[in-house]
C-alpha cells in the first residue's frame, strides 16, 4: 500500500508530529510511512513478538487494548487493518485517545466491498462467493472501514475526516514467485481448506463448502493453464477508509 498515492494520508498532518505510535503495525507496513513521511520517533506496537522482528526502530510487544504507554504519551496513534479485527473497536480507539495528546486515526478496509476482475471468466464470482461466506463466518465487523467514524465518535473523539484510498493488487505478466505460489493453491484449493473452519462457522452447510472447492479448483486450474501462455490477469481492488479524529 500507498506505493502510488499517500494523499488520503495528509490529515494525519505526519509533518508536524514529533511522536507517533502504529499499534497493530505487523510487519511494519504504515510505521515505515510514517517514518518516511515525518521526523517523528515512530514506535511501532503489536501482540506478536514474530512480526514486530521484521519492524525496523523502536517496536513494543503489547495489547492494543491495554496499551503500555503513559497518558499523553505520542502526538498521533494509528493503526491499519486492525479494528476490523478486534471484538470491541470502541475501547480500542478509547485506549488510543488516552495516550494521544492530539490526533486518533485508523486505515481500516470495508472487506466486504473488495472487488475482483479476471481474464478467468468464473474468477470474480467465485472469489465474491468464497469472500462473502468467509465473512459470513467472522465474527468481527470485518466492513468497518466505511464506518469508523461511528466508532471514533462512540469513543468520544471529535471526527476530522475520512478520506478513501483503493488498494488495487495486480497479478500480470511477467508473473512474480508469489502469484506462481497463488495460482497453485487455488489449483489445489489450499486457500479454502484454510478458511474452512471460518466459512462453516458461518451458515453453510460442509456440502456446499465442498461444491465450492470443487470449482475454486477447477477455476484455479484454468488460471494455472493461462499463465502458462503469460495471458492471465487479475486486479483485486481493496477500499480503505483513513479517518481521524482530535481528542
Amino acid at each position: 500500500m500507498w506505493a502510488d498515492s499517500r494523499e488520503a494520508l495528509v490529515d494525519l498532518d505526519l509533518a508536524s508530529c514529533d511522536r507517533v505510535l502504529d499499534v497493530g503495525c505487523g510487519t511494519g507496513e504504515l510505521t515505515r510511512v510514517c517514518r518516511e513521511e515525518s521526523d517523528a520517533d515512530v514506535v511501532g506496537l503489536d501482540a506478536d513478538a514474530g512480526l514486530l522482528s521484521s519492524v525496523p526502530g523502536q517496536t513494543v510487544r503489547g495489547d492494543a487494548t491495554r496499551l503500555p504507554f503513559d497518558t499523553d504519551s505520542f502526538d498521533l496513534v494509528v493503526c491499519q487493518a486492525l479494528l476490523i479485527n478486534l471484538p470491541d473497536p470502541v475501547a480500542a480507539v478509547r485506549e488510543f485517545a488516552r495516550v494521544a495528546t492530539d490526533r486518533v486515526a485508523a486505515v481500516e478496509p470495508n472487506n466486504g466491498a473488495v472487488t475482483v476482475r479476471s481474464t478467468v471468466d468464473s474468477e470474480p464470482r467465485l472469489a465474491r462467493r468464497a469472500r462473502e461466506r468467509f465473512l459470513d463466518g467472522v465474527d468481527t465487523d470485518v466492513e468497518l472501514g466505511a464506518d469508523a467514524a461511528d466508532v471514533f465518535e462512540a469513543a468520544g473523539l471529535d471526527v476530522v475526516s475520512t478520506r478513501r484510498y483503493d488498494q488495487e493488487l495486480r497479478v500480470e505478466p511477467p508473473y512474480g514467485d508469489g502469484a506462481v505460489r497463488a495460482a497453485r493453491r487455488k489449483a489445489t484449493g489450499e486457500g479454502l481448506a484454510t478458511d474452512r473452519e471460518t466459512i462453516l462457522d458461518g451458515e453453510t452447510t460442509p456440502e456446499e463448502y465442498d461444491a465450492l472447492r470443487e470449482q475454486w479448483r477447477e477455476m484455479g486450474r484454468d488460471v494455472v493453464d493461462q499463465m502458462r501462455t503469460d495471458d492471465y490477469e487479475r486486479r483485486e481492488t481493496v477500499p480503505f477508509f483513513v479517518t481521524v479524529g482530535r481528542v
